[in-house]
């Protein structure tokens, strides 16, 4: 049987009313005049902690792996395939360099962000369960509801990328065996809307799973997943390499002048593309937006923060010796033609096998980091709702629902109709708008100056009471100036590349 969600507070089982009880409330009822009363007490509230954590919430069981899978899981994701794509429009200098650089940005904020879990002290202060749960602890103000509006519009944007390269995946799978099976001589063109429903209605399913720390067995499941594909287009770029019998590609890039599907790139296009890269890798170490869910998945002692420390250096210095390599094997296998999405990028012959199994991977993996990225949003739209509207039925309301071979799933019909609709939604608008590359470009944009760099720095500044014009603070303010520029460049480069799509496309009729 699932633990009770702790989105909801659950206050209807099957018509009953049940009221919730924490430390508090037993420590509060008035003492009966029993001899043994404080020795009962005592055992309450020993009993009470094998059960559940300092703030009367069920015990949470994360562990260093499991937050390190989680992390894994959101970073290695879609972002990774258009990586040797993002090399090929920066070149072999400044590619690697970006992409170290925003390894280390990544890894200096998401430390500091760890220690914004809890309020005070760093061991026993007030938790906060949320990103907007930490702004609001400390800075308050309107800050909450901007952070608040940003996160929740990247994380629904991250859905809808994250359906389109499931879509992607599933497509070039079908692909692959056409060509196979036609030895070539076929274009095999088809349409993705029909994968994209599939994913879709996948995703439906899985989107009931009530609460974050309940998809913990996805992540790891994706987190392999992640590791398999990216190990199987590193080794198809190394032997694409050792067929050419030389790395392609050139010091700064593409060349003014090479022809693409979109045409010859010119000057202008040029300097688009390279902005719009920044974007892409920006993506693709984007996780800050859901690091305090993750956080508060793990028990305690030792100290959150220092858990969460290592589950990020090991992250990132994971993904980044991955990205590199996947980066730069794809560019040199591939060159100034280097493809938006690796795995698609070989032709789809020999070994159309090995690029099936990839893909395979690709769509179980986006299947679990959807999850992982939405169940945040699942939540805060569900705990308002239940503040909302407490006295419905609908909204509140939790049914045990015998399930054979699996046990009892506690049915909220709220969950099931908004998340429902939230996976319509996104299948919708990725339908509508089925641009991999523009679309991460713009999520990596949107996301990585406030919520990987701005918010991060300010709370450290307001924990650390650290003063204006100082060395210190110069050096943070400067950090983020820097960052913010490069999340400005990233947006402008990838929407100029959604207004060049958009002269050659037909609404829900995208054809590979």
């Amino acid at each position: 049987m699932l633990p009770r969600s702790r989105t909801l507070p659950a206050r209807i089982y099957d018509g009953q009313v049940e009221e919730r009880q924490d430390v508090r409330t037993y420590l509060q009822v008035e003492h009966s005049k029993n001899q043994n009363r404080d020795t009962e007490a005592i055992n309450i509230e020993a009993n009470y902690s094998k059960c559940f954590d300092d703030d009367g919430r069920l015990k949470r069981s994360g562990t260093l792996w499991t937050a390190t899978s989680h992390i894994i899981t959101a970073v290695i994701g879609s972002g990774v395939l258009s990586l040797a794509w993002a090399v090929g429009q920066l070149g072999w200098v400044a590619g690697p360099v970006v992409m170290i650089l925003f390894a280390f940005v990544n890894l200096y904020t998401s430390n500091l962000l760890s220690k914004c879990y809890r309020s005070g002290d760093a061991a026993t202060g007030q938790r906060n369960y949320t990103y907007m749960d930490a702004v609001k602890a400390n800075l308050g103000g309107k800050k909450v509801k901007i952070c608040g509006l940003i996160q929740y519009i990247n994380l629904f944007g991250v859905a809808i990328g994250y359906t389109i390269a499931a879509s992607v995946s599933m497509l070039a799978i079908k692909r692959s065996n056409c060509f196979h099976k036609h030895h070539k001589t076929s274009k095999c063109h088809m349409s993705s809307n029909g994968y994209m429903i599939t994913f879709g209605i996948i995703e439906i399913l899985f989107s009931q799973i009530p609460d974050f720390d309940q998809v913990w067995w996805l992540s790891i499941v994706a987190a392999v997943m992640s590791f398999t594909y990216s190990t199987v287009g590193l080794a198809l770029g190394v032997a694409k390499v050792a067929e050419n019998k030389a790395f392609k590609g050139s010091l700064t890039g593409i060349s003014i002048g090479t022809m693409t599907d979109a045409g010859m790139v010119t000057s202008s296009q040029k300097m688009w593309r390279s902005l719009q890269a920044l974007g892409a890798i920006a993506f693709a170490y984007s996780y800050s937006i859901i690091l305090i869910e993750i956080q508060d998945t793990i028990k305690s002692p030792p100290a959150e923060h220092k858990t969460m420390r290592k589950a990020t250096t090991i992250s990132i210095a994971v993904t980044t010796i991955f990205y590199l390599l996947c980066g730069c094997m794809g560019y040199a296998a591939f060159g100034d033609n280097a493809p938006g999405n690796l795995l698609t990028g070989f032709g789809f012959f020999d070994p159309y096998w090995l690029l099936d199994i990839a893909n395979i991977a690709i769509v179980v993996h986006l299947v679990g980091a959807y999850q992982v990225y939405c169940q945040p949003l699942f939540a805060f739209i569900e705990k308002w709702s239940a503040q909302r509207w407490s006295r419905s039925n609908f909204v509140t309301a939790e049914y045990d629902l015998p399930i054979p071979f699996y046990g009892v799933y506690q049915l909220n019909f709220f969950r099931l109709v908004w998340r429902t609709c939230f996976v319509v939604l996104t299948t919708l608008i990725a339908m509508l708008l089925p641009f991999f590359n523009d679309v991460v470009g713009i999520l990596g944009a949107l996301g990585f100056w406030p919520l990987t760099v701005y918010f991060p720095l300010e709370m450290y500044i307001a924990q650390n009471k650290i003063r204006s014009w100082t060395s210190h603070w110069i050096g943070l303010q400067m950090l983020s100036m820097a960052c913010l520029l490069i999340s400005i460049a990233a947006a402008v480069g990838s929407v100029a590349g959604v207004v060049l799509d958009l002269r050659t496309y037909k609404p829900f009729k995208t054809r590979y």
